[in-house]
């Protein structure tokens, strides 16, 4: 599959500590890349100048084999290939949502009633229901999909979403997470999204790119990235996990373990088993708290001066201050 973006070498100074330092990466055509990161750590930043919208100290990013030029080198900044949702869009005041989307639409008022695309694209973007209202008639998640739907009547070939799901309530969230998966099957157009919440990459992104100030720390899978995280940084983002010093690591892996591990291993709590009695390739702790968390509890397990959490549904022969052996499920 074709490149559709590259981006080499982009650096950018910036005093207040949000700068860039020597980002590279490709993007193929249809492939959906996720950056993550903590907040200040140049998420933000990189999606504007992949959009054309902020210049780079260094660097270059190519579309289509074109250089992409930021605002010091074209009068009117971006790129018309390339639709970027900032995180706090407008829309017109006191107009319907259909005459801003007509007005929005690069075709003529008679040829954008008609326009099948244009059609195709409210049923996508879920705001057939809402042509008639004003936009200030709208809720925060309806004006966001209206926004979005906006900017993709230009017809582009990448959308860079910069913080989607903020701001929004559960269903308006998972409604627009049902939009933005059906834009990149449905419509074939490449995305690429920036999110405070990592966690709601994971079953959306092929690649997810992790920053951390102004650096790519990790670049993956999503499941690369939440089995096997760089570091201590990126095991958190997604989630809480254990990191297993190397005694408990060679206890659980026998044969498997290897010196390589000896900074230690990081396991999901979902990927430890708690018994009552002594298996192979166990390790012996006693239980210091339960907690439960609807579909599943948490337990916390104290193992030779440490404690790890465990994820289970199997609580039930479980009590505070009871021993218990803790082992693999990998």
């Amino acid at each position: 599959m074709m490149s559709l973006l590259e981006v080499i070498g982009i650096g950018k100074d910036d005093i207040l500590g949000n700068g860039l330092i020597d980002i590279n990466f490709t993007q193929k055509q249809f492939e959906k890349i996720a950056i993550a990161g903590e907040t200040g750590s140049g998420k933000s930043t990189l999606l504007k100048i992949m959009a054309g919208l902020e210049q780079p100290t260094a660097g270059k990013v190519i579309f289509e084999e074109k250089k992409v030029r930021g605002p010091l080198e074209e009068l009117i900044p971006g790129h018309k290939g390339i639709a970027y949702l900032k995180q706090n869009f407008d829309l017109p005041h006191y107009l319907t949502v259909e005459q801003v989307l007509i007005y929005a639409n690069p075709l003529s008022d008679a040829e954008a009633e008609k326009d099948v695309f244009a059609h195709s694209l409210y049923h996508t973007c879920r705001i057939n229901h809402l042509l008639k209202r004003r936009t200030d008639q709208l809720s925060g998640g309806e004006k966001q999909r209206v926004a979005l739907t906006r900017l993709l009547l230009t017809r582009p070939k990448l959308l860079l979403l910069d913080e989607p799901f903020s701001n929004l309530d559960m269903s308006h969230k998972n409604l627009l997470k049902e939009v933005i998966a059906e834009i990149s099957e449905q419509l074939s157009i490449t995305c690429t999204l920036v999110s405070h919440d990592p966690l709601d990459t994971l079953s959306w992104a092929d690649k997810i790119i992790v920053m951390k100030a102004g650096r790519i720390v990790q670049s993956a899978t999503p499941e690369e990235v939440y089995k096997k995280p760089e570091n201590e940084y990126v095991a958190g983002l997604f989630g809480k996990y254990n990191l297993l010093p190397p005694p408990i690591s060679k206890a659980l892996l026998g044969a498997r373990y290897k010196s390589a591990d000896r900074e230690g291993l990081f396991i999901r709590p979902e990927n430890l088993i708690i018994t009552r009695s002594e298996k192979e390739l166990s390790v012996k702790g006693i239980v210091n708290k339960i907690s439960f968390f609807g579909s599943y509890h948490e337990i916390e397990i104290r193992v030779e001066g440490i404690y790890l959490t465990v994820k289970t549904n199997a609580v039930n022969y479980l009590k505070k201050g009871e021993v218990a052996f803790v082992s693999l499920s990998l």
